[in-house]
């Protein structure tokens, strides 16, 4: 619902700056807004504004025209006042005519009216009326979105203004070149090329989404037992040594990449897996918007926000009446007795028969 600024149509706007601040997972879900805006404007110049951190995700998608990142190093002052204004100025010269913030946070907000951008598209934050809500000439406030796919989210941001698509499903597109340099990471960690490849990616930046490491020990030797796969670890390398540790407890041949990849190339190793079994995380969606199937367990988030949907995907979640409860945790404690009691024996089913479909038994 269009609550401020009056309907119009993006009809002749020539440059379009689309905002997107959130995490990597949120970059993902974004993916079909981008290319509504492409499908809906064929003539304008899309350029995404994202963190660092997930420009390799934008890069190379045929419905963006430029990318444009921020980063929150830590610098001298001097040095910080440089990096602003060269930043400043780069932004400012592409002379933007509209620009659409998705999320509600003040960041978005400032560098869409710093941008120059005559026209200011955002979402409506509830506590932003002393000065946030104020910097945009239109606010969108969606309704019902807790019953929503996350995807369809940013979505709701440009319907008020005729942008929409029939096609709502993430999307990534995986270069040549990432793919061949994913091909060389998997050669040169040893990964037998011969076999059907699984990934598990236990691990999150949110330890409230984690189930038991010791389970992922149990779920791989009970794969490598029944099935011929291989069998990989994906994380970042802070979590190196964490998967490190359930590789040297498994009682087969398992192979740790945490830390080996950049994001762009982590998708690329995704595109090649036949299954990635993990948690609400980044990976999940990654995996998802590249056709590879998954098998993820949600604990307190809600997998009618997050979940991919299709029939290649499948969820497993403890049957509690608390679930989900959307909290960090248990009362917000970063403790989740929903995951922490989820059984091994209530997940593997599930896995077995997601793998089953890629690699019939061997016993």
């Amino acid at each position: 619902m269009l609550v401020k600024g009056k309907k119009l149509s993006l009809d002749g706007i020539e440059r379009i700056l689309l905002i997107q601040l959130g995490d990597i997972g949120d970059v993902v879900l974004t993916t079909p807004t981008i290319k509504a805006l492409k499908e809906n404007h064929p003539h304008s110049r899309t350029f995404v504004l994202v963190r660092r951190s997930a420009r390799e995700l934008i890069e190379g998608l045929p419905w963006v025209d430029g990318v444009i990142s921020v980063d929150k190093d830590k610098r001298k002052f001097g040095d910080e006042i440089i990096y602003q204004k060269d930043f400043l100025l780069r932004l400012r010269e592409r002379r933007f005519e509209v620009a659409i913030d998705l999320r509600t946070g003040t960041r978005g907000a400032i560098l869409s009216l710093l941008s120059g951008a005559r026209l200011r598209i955002g979402r409506h934050a509830d506590d932003g009326r002393l000065w946030r809500n104020r910097l945009f000439t239109h606010l969108v406030k969606p309704e019902n979105e807790m019953e929503q796919y996350s995807a369809l989210h940013s979505l709701n941001i440009l319907a008020p203004f005729n942008v929409t698509t029939k096609d709502t499903s993430p999307e990534l597109i995986v270069t040549k070149e990432r793919e061949k340099r994913a091909e060389n990471i998997i050669k040169e960690e040893q990964v037998p090329p011969d076999k059907p490849l699984v990934a598990l990616h236990p691990f999150s930046r949110w330890g409230y989404k984690e189930w038991p490491a010791e389970n992922y020990v149990t779920v791989i030797n009970h794969l490598r037992s029944r099935y011929v796969v291989s069998i990989v670890i994906t994380g970042s390398i802070d979590e190196r040594e964490r998967v490190a540790h359930i590789v040297r407890e498994s009682k087969a041949d398992v192979y740790n990449l945490a830390g080996k990849t950049s994001i762009g190339e982590l998708t690329a190793v995704l595109k090649k897996c036949s299954l990635l079994i993990g948690i609400d995380s980044a990976p999940m969606h990654m995996a998802a918007a590249v056709g590879t199937p998954t098998v993820t367990i949600f604990g307190p988030s809600s997998p009618t926000n997050w979940a991919p949907r299709g029939e290649q995907h499948n969820i497993v979640c403890k049957d509690l009446p608390c679930v989900p409860c959307r909290q960090k945790g248990c009362n917000g404690s970063e403790v989740s007795r929903c995951l922490d009691g989820l059984s091994v024996e209530e997940v593997i089913p599930l896995v077995d028969s997601k793998v089953m479909e890629i690699e019939p038994k061997i016993k």
